[in-house]
């Protein structure tokens, strides 16, 4: 990274070095709700990923506008970019390739060479690309085995464009999770392991303490904890995290509100509380942001309810 405090060299972080000893980093919000207030057409079932190929610029102004509310971890629009759903649009391996890697640099573009700015290469579930809302449910029908190979191909382009860390989010069942961390092994860069849950279990109905028992005595991953779920899950889960495994948290929940799967839009009103965030670091939580829905305007309260917390 350029500037004053450059950080690891990409992709040969030495694992924990993602952030010093006392620090915690900001991470960005949702990036599919940024894109869609920038008037994006996100209907596509490759989602937010589709604009890797069709419109990159945009991808690039959304991570823009969370840098400038503060965040200092940019998540790639990698999360549902795979080989299987890319083939799906006629696009072929070598070009998928192109736009993982380049899911990487336009992070990096974003960040513009300011201090202290990271990126984390998205790893989302199976269940992403198949667009269903399944990444919600697990249980796909698929063994550890074949979890594994889908997701090492992607795993290995993604480490290939140098992040600073690979995030393995959104993952709905242990089993997954096992597949996942098989598949980042020699990659060389560091991950973290980041579930959505539902209350104190998976979405596939494991207890958390379980899965996050998964990360114990892997050097490689620097932090494990919970996305993509309702605000008030989150409290417990950190305390859960932090206590399961001894690692640093990571914590970015949804707004609060629901996922329509079949309407495809979301539903309710939002329950994230920014203040929240105070909590969350006193657990033991170091990269705290946001997820779906969860916009610039609430990354900018975190980084100030960080920074006036101390």
């Amino acid at each position: 990274m350029a500037g004053s405090d450059p950080g690891p060299a990409p992709g040969t972080a030495a694992p924990g070095a993602l952030f010093g000893p006392e620090e915690t980093l900001v991470l960005d919000g949702g990036l599919s709700n940024q894109l869609a207030d920038q008037g994006c057409d996100l209907s596509d079932a490759l989602w937010s990923a589709r604009l890797l190929a069709d419109a990159p610029e945009q991808i690039e102004a959304a991570h823009t506008a969370y840098v400038r509310a503060g965040a200092r971890v940019l998540i790639t629009a990698s999360y549902q970019a795979t080989y299987e759903g890319f083939a799906h649009r006629g696009v072929g391996r070598e070009e998928t390739s192109v736009l993982l890697r380049g899911s990487v640099e336009l992070a990096r573009r974003a960040a513009g060479g300011r201090p202290g700015v990271r990126v984390a290469a998205s790893v989302g579930p199976y269940g992403a690309m198949l667009a269903d809302g399944s990444e919600y449910r697990g249980r796909y029908g698929r063994t550890v085995r074949e979890l594994e190979r889908f997701h090492r191909p992607r795993i290995e382009t993604l480490a290939a464009a140098a992040p600073d860390v690979l995030a393995l989010e959104t993952v709905p069942d242990s089993d997954e999770a096992e597949a996942m961390l098989r598949a980042v092994e020699g990659t060389g860069v560091p991950v973290w392991l980041s579930y959505t849950i539902d209350g104190e279990r998976t979405r596939a109905g494991q207890p958390i303490a379980d899965a996050f028992a998964l990360a114990v005595g892997r050097e490689d991953v620097i932090a494990v904890g919970v996305n993509c779920c309702a605000p008030a899950d989150a409290d417990h889960a950190v305390e859960v995290a932090a206590e399961t495994t001894g690692k640093p948290v990571v914590v970015y929940p949804n707004s609060g509100e629901h996922w329509n799967a079949e309407a495809r839009r979301w539903h309710g009103g939002s329950a994230f509380d920014p203040a929240q965030v105070t909590r969350w670091r006193a657990s033991g939580a170091r990269l705290i942001g946001g997820c779906c829905r969860v916009g610039p305007t609430e990354i900018a309260a975190i980084a100030a309810a960080l920074h006036d917390g101390g």
